[in-house]
């Protein structure tokens, strides 16, 4: 499973450098280069009800490994469009490694969640974040090697071109630097829904009881939409702390060949809070308490990042990873267990939320064209934690009225 995570990882926190990469590559503005984080993230949200039908019908195990091969399609189709220099089939193809992590997503985090006891689910899922976060660590940086060394003195190269015709060669041997990678990874991900398949996984039915009844009273549905759309903001704050980082930096006056390592000291800031998380919760403090923790630091580092300037306002952004950490950890296993016999919807609703990554970012990058980079970041991601921060709120408040609807 931990192997899973990686993968979803890695092609995910891959976004962040791409935004930067295409935007150089296609000469394109700030708005067009953010389409790859919103093609990506509205995948899930066309997706995963198709992907919850389908992985009923064929089963957890079978599920991933479709997933895998359709990921694989996608990453495949990415690498030739852009080689082609076709932004749009680019475009199409992050969508449909979208698809793919729609379905991978319906299977794995509701089978992690229902693999234990409830009260270390977020534990469990933190475990699987390092997983996914080390390998959002290493995506950046082997695509910084292998793709961009030399991304500032490239883009030197095309501003003092000659001509249109050499412009047009310096980029294209540029991204022919994509092709060889993104195929490897392609076969990477055959060869892992090979494995899965052949895995001795145990089965795990997605709608399984969590160890309460569906709470249709009681505000149990407004607490489940509530949840739906603090899972939407909480992933748009993710993606801008993780992808749009680089344009923050840029903000600043900071080069390309500095900007491009920011997305893995967001994902390292994130590594280190799941590594807390697995210590703290539940040890020290339930998984409910620390989400509302970590939302009360988001809020304190994009005051913190609104005071101040250069790499100290990048370094607050970057440390969003940290208080991000566990956020989902809690708020996965909290609103399916909330959902009872019914958690096979939640889960589906819950990943469709998802492509709250795709909004948020583009949300961001409109704003900050008219008040700036800066204030149009603090302006996105303050008022979402405050959302979180009051779901967090209703649902301590709802355990102490009725300690078991959310403890097992």
């Amino acid at each position: 499973m931990a192997l899973l995570f990686f993968s979803i990882g890695f092609v995910t926190w891959l976004n962040g450098p791409l935004i930067t990469f295409v935007q150089l590559a296609f000469s394109l503005s700030d708005v067009a280069a953010f389409l790859v984080p919103s093609c990506f993230y509205l995948a899930y949200f066309i997706f995963p009800l198709p992907a919850t039908l389908l992985a009923r019908r064929v089963g957890l195990k079978a599920g991933m490994a479709i997933a895998l091969m359709v990921m694989a399609v996608g990453t495949a189709l990415f690498g030739e469009c852009v080689t082609g220099r076709w932004y749009p089939g680019a475009l199409a193809g992050l969508g449909v490694i979208g698809a793919g992590l729609s379905l991978l997503q319906v299977t794995v985090n509701p089978y992690v969640t229902l693999l234990g006891p409830h009260e270390r689910a977020a534990q469990r899922i933190a475990i699987m974040g390092t997983a996914n976060k080390f390998a959002g660590i290493l995506a950046p940086l082997v695509f910084a090697a292998l793709v961009m060394r030399d991304i500032g003195g490239i883009a030197t190269l095309v501003r003092a071109a000659p001509s249109a015709a050499a412009r047009e060669a310096i980029l294209t041997q540029f991204t022919r630097a994509v092709h060889a990678p993104y195929l490897f990874m392609a076969v990477l991900l055959l060869v892992m829904a090979v494995w899965v398949l052949r895995s001795r996984l145990p089965e795990i039915g997605i709608g399984a009881e969590v160890g309460a009844p569906a709470e249709g009273r009681d505000g149990g549905l407004f607490l489940l939409g509530l949840g739906v759309f603090s899972t939407f903001l909480y992933v748009g704050v993710e993606v801008m702390a993780g992808d749009a980082i680089g344009l923050y930096g840029r903000s600043f006056g900071l080069s390309l060949d500095v900007t491009k390592y920011f997305t893995a000291v967001t994902l390292a800031a994130m590594l280190a809070g799941y590594l807390a998380g697995m210590v703290i919760v539940p040890r020290l403090v339930s998984q409910e308490r620390y989400m509302g923790v970590s939302c009360a630091m988001g809020l304190a580092l994009c005051g913190a990042a609104w005071m101040t300037t250069g790499l100290l306002s990048v370094l607050c952004v970057a440390l969003l990873g940290f208080a991000n950490a566990m956020i989902m950890p809690a708020l996965f296993p909290v609103v399916m267990r909330a959902m009872g016999r019914h958690a096979d919807h939640a889960a589906a609703l819950l990943v469709m939320a998802f492509c709250g990554g795709g909004v948020l970012p583009q949300v961001f990058v409109h704003l900050a064209r008219s008040c700036g980079v800066q204030a149009a970041f603090v302006g996105v991601a303050g008022p979402a934690y405050l959302v979180i921060l009051a779901y967090c709120g209703l649902m301590l408040r709802r355990r102490a009225r009725s300690p078991e609807a959310l403890s097992g």
